[in-house]
């Protein structure tokens, strides 16, 4: 096995200097007025300001070469490993709009990946080059609200073939990103076996365009009350669809393998800005304890305040060497061995970045939980990470069961 290097090369330092900067004194003070545009008229098409605001961060990135730095082993992108792609993706949480800006969002990443590693020609010319240059968004449609998704054998969303087209019947919900009026195309997982077929060769992918006759959004769904406008995660029924059958991703029944060549990066993606959004939350918990007096005294001496501020940098530097060895084994290009790694910082990362915006947001009292700070927003977005892309139950699951194959035990 190769060293293990898990340090800021010198291809890297310049690039993340440049986010850094960025998203310090140009992205994240933008954040808050781009949010307050969004009750403003229809809360599912852009105000010219988000637009302005969105559109014009875009531009400057891009015309700095700070653009699809997620691309790893293609030509397309940086030629960045998936190691120093971590240290920006962590610069990226720090803001709400910062992931975008540099064309690094989910769902689109995972979205682009599928299209460029499985997708034919035409997709890639119809849909991957206008994600590539940040003009259109996409969604992945995998969890339905009929069955336990946690476990993917169970998606019945059905798929038939009908002459040269699909017919799709079935909901799916959680849809991220399909309530933004740029979504152009849904990435869908699909039931097309019986069940007497292997239970992993049941299901497959389909590419759907996201205006197709037959498709219904249902509602938005709500995140501790809130829709997400204008991205959102919708709820969507799907009647008699047709997509033609040159829309299938590799061929039928080979969902799982897709699936899986998708999910690994986007989960640890989802780490590494989980890692941002915790020292976002240390700067404003020390920030706070400093500038507040209660009792005589600064808040940083009442109580276990010392306590809180040594175990939250403890647990920030613990995860984030975890999700850099995680990001080198995926690096090494055996996606079953670094499985388990993934699965480990999916579950740690979360809980660690959730742990320290708590106690930030009770060093902050009332304001912690209002809108003057990111804090109640981001505790949202991390609670909610515990559960997407597969809840922490199912990817303690995998760790364990690969622990006991260490040991020859039978894990079936």
């Amino acid at each position: 096995m190769a060293a293990m290097d898990l340090g800021i090369t010198d291809r890297l330092a310049p690039l993340l200097k440049d986010v850094r900067a960025m998203v310090r004194d140009e992205i994240a003070p933008l954040d808050a007025e781009y949010l307050a545009e969004v009750p403003k008229g229809d809360r599912w098409e852009f105000t010219p300001r988000q637009t302005e605001i969105l559109e014009g961060l875009k531009s400057k990135a891009k015309s700095r070469g700070l653009w699809n730095f997620w691309l790893t082993d293609s030509d397309r992108g940086r030629g960045l490993t998936t190691v120093e792609y971590a240290y920006l993706a962590e610069e990226m949480g720090r803001s709400h709009l910062a992931a975008e800006v540099f064309n690094c969002n989910a769902p689109d990443t995972g979205n682009m990946e599928v299209f460029e590693r499985y997708g034919t020609d035409a997709m890639k010319a119809r849909w991957l080059e206008p994600m590539l240059n940040g003009e259109i968004r996409s969604a992945y449609l995998m969890t339905e609200p009929d069955v336990a998704s946690s476990d993917a054998t169970n998606i019945s969303l059905s798929c038939v073939r009908d002459g040269d087209d699909y017919v799709l019947n079935g909901e799916k919900w959680w849809a991220t990103g399909s309530g933004d009026p740029r979504c152009a195309v849904y990435i869908v997982m699909v039931k097309t076996g019986g069940d007497d077929q292997p239970k992993h060769k049941r299901h497959s992918m389909i590419v759907v365009p996201a205006d197709a006759p037959g498709i219904e959004k249902l509602r938005p769904m709500t995140v501790y009350g809130h829709d997400d406008a204008p991205h959102g995660h919708y709820h969507i029924r799907f009647t008699d669809v047709r997509v033609p059958a040159e829309n299938m991703l590799l061929g039928e029944g080979r969902g799982f393998e897709i699936a899986q060549g998708r999910l690994g990066p986007g989960r640890i993606h989802h780490c590494m800005r989980a890692l941002g959004q915790a020292e976002l939350a240390l700067e404003l918990l020390v920030d706070r304890a400093e500038a507040r007096e209660a009792f005589g005294k600064p808040l940083s001496q009442l109580g276990d305040m010392y306590d809180q501020i040594a175990n939250s940098r403890m647990e920030i530097e613990q995860a984030r060497l975890l999700c850099l060895k995680a990001a080198w084994m995926m690096d090494q290009g055996d996606a079953r061995a670094a499985a388990p790694w993934i699965s480990q910082v999916k579950v740690v990362a979360p809980l660690v970045a959730l742990e320290v915006t708590d106690r930030a947001v009770q060093v902050h009292g009332a304001a912690g939980i209002s809108q003057d700070t990111p804090l109640a927003r981001q505790w949202t977005n991390l609670r909610t990470l515990r559960l997407a892309d597969g809840p922490d139950a199912v990817h303690r699951r995998q760790v364990a069961r690969a622990e006991l194959k260490k040991r020859g035990r039978n894990t079936a």
